[in-house]
């Protein structure tokens, strides 16, 4: 199967953004080689800016610009957009509801050998309980693709969640996608894993493997995690008999958390949420990382087989 990395396809869908919005400036704090926001600069030198070492530097800008009516697509890793420069993007973004888009790349324990201080396992926490702030955490190459040019369109402040490790292409170019709507994978009645990001492809590599065992699950994509799809995680609550979440990211005010609250509000079942548990990461690669966190494939299928 195919890989890509979403931080190549946003850096890709960025350059063909730039041709159809001339609105459209790109930000970044030096590592544009690494978020891919060289493409872009490359072709439309004159609308790129980068501001060196200097996330806080990089929100307030953005947000100058987009008070002016660009469209500023703000990019660096995860750990320093969401934590360095979070009092930024509340006061200077979030306060004044600017239209800024927050494009964090290398997100998660898939950032692999920079080790725990590289490894934002917060972010999802930290930018969906921001008021105006919608927040997206995407799959594969074509939803990476459709979220970029997407988020354009939102009239207010976007975190994007965008990683390192290049994932298999799970979509066709035809996937319609609708922003806050959650895709659902398969009809089985066992259970439900409920995923987002990198770990959508193993979700859905336990789902073939579960069904070798004759255990039917079904998996539902959660792209958006503000705002989420209610309707389709309560659907799937009544519908299968196990929930499981998964994440990489905390399970604390990820997307496990978000889905505990809306199923306590209307559905109270039990939730098992798969994702870091309040601990910090470790140096290594992203496929011992998942491993060693629990939140794999072979993971997934030991929830629904009692091991």
């Amino acid at each position: 199967m195919k890989k890509i990395a979403t931080r190549q396809s946003y850096g890709e869908a960025l350059a063909e953004l730039g041709r159809e919005n001339p609105n459209v400036v790109v930000l970044d704090a030096d590592l544009s080689g690494a978020t891919k926001t060289s493409i872009f600069a490359k072709e439309f030198p004159k609308r790129f800016i980068n501001v060196g070492i200097a996330e806080q530097n990089l929100m307030a800008t953005a947000a100058g610009l987009a008070s002016f009516g660009k469209i500023p697509y703000a990019s660096t890793f995860a750990v320093f957009a969401a934590g360095r420069a979070y009092d930024q993007i509340r006061a200077s973004i979030c306060y004044p509801n600017l239209n800024v888009k927050i494009c964090a790349t290398h997100a998660g324990l898939t950032v692999g050998e920079d080790g725990a201080t590289h490894q934002m396992l917060e972010d999802l926490s930290l930018m969906r309980t921001l008021p105006n702030m919608t927040v997206l955490s995407v799959s594969d190459d074509t939803q990476a693709r459709w979220a970029v040019k997407e988020i354009a369109k939102i009239d207010g402040p976007v975190y994007l969640r965008l990683a390192r490790l290049a994932t298999p292409v799970i979509y066709g170019e035809d996937q319609q996608f609708e922003m806050g709507k959650a895709i659902e994978f398969g009809t089985g009645t066992d259970g439900t894993v409920i995923a987002t990001g990198v770990t959508v492809a193993e979700a859905l590599s336990a789902k073939e493997e579960l069904e070798k065992q004759d255990i039917h699950i079904r998996v539902l994509d959660v792209h958006t995690i503000k705002p989420i799809d209610r309707e389709a995680v309560i659907k799937v609550a009544k519908e299968t008999q196990k929930i499981v979440t998964i994440e990489d990211h905390s399970i604390i005010g990820g997307l496990g958390s978000t889905v505990c609250e809306v199923l306590t509000e209307e559905y109270p079942c039990h939730v098992t949420r798969l994702g870091v548990k309040d601990t910090f990461g470790r140096s290594g690669s992203a496929e011992e990382l998942m491993k060693e966190y629990g939140i794999d494939s072979l993971s997934i299928q030991k929830e629904f087989l009692g091991k």
